[in-house]
């Protein structure tokens, strides 16, 4: 079974500066209990809806089964958690998605590789952890709705 474990639509860029001058704050809100998607921009509220130099890594998936427990999308700042699914290894392929709202389909384009601020945010060690387990980098194909909860899915070959 498959579950979307949270669901991150930030309006803003926590990682910014220094990672030893730590995150920014995090704005109210930004672990919802569901999204809304749009072909070819991304999530809607988030930081990377719509930005032309994004439109192929607007929303970024990560397994939980990658994260040391107690981590989540706050501390490593992608836009669904999932568990039960190994996305790290659908690179080149579509993830079709659904919480019952009809299905989403996500062309997976690229690894999401971690990066220095892993190490504040999830702990020492983890940058380096993290490596080929960071997640990965989508294009929503299509319209739709995502829901924390159970979740079908679909892997569609190229």
């Amino acid at each position: 079974m498959s579950d979307i474990v949270e669901l991150l639509a930030s309006p803003a860029h926590r990682f910014v500066g220094r990672p030893s001058d730590g995150p920014a704050p995090a704005p109210p809100g930004e672990l919802v209990g569901q999204v809304d998607l749009r072909a070819e921009l991304g999530i809607v509220g988030d930081r990377y809806f719509g930005k032309p130099a994004h439109r192929e890594a607007s929303v970024t998936v990560i397994a939980a089964e990658s994260l040391p427990p107690g981590t989540g999308l706050a501390q490593v700042r992608r836009n669904i958690l999932t568990s039960g699914i190994a996305v790290d290894e659908l690179v080149g392929t579509v993830l079709v998605l659904d919480t019952g709202q009809g299905p989403v389909r996500l062309r997976v384009n690229r690894p999401a590789h971690p990066c220095a601020w892993m190490d504040v945010t999830v702990g020492p060690g983890a940058w380096r952890g993290l490596r080929g387990r960071g997640g990965v980098r989508c294009t929503p194909l299509t319209d739709g709705v995502l829901r924390v909860g159970p979740v079908d899915v679909q892997i569609e070959r190229a």
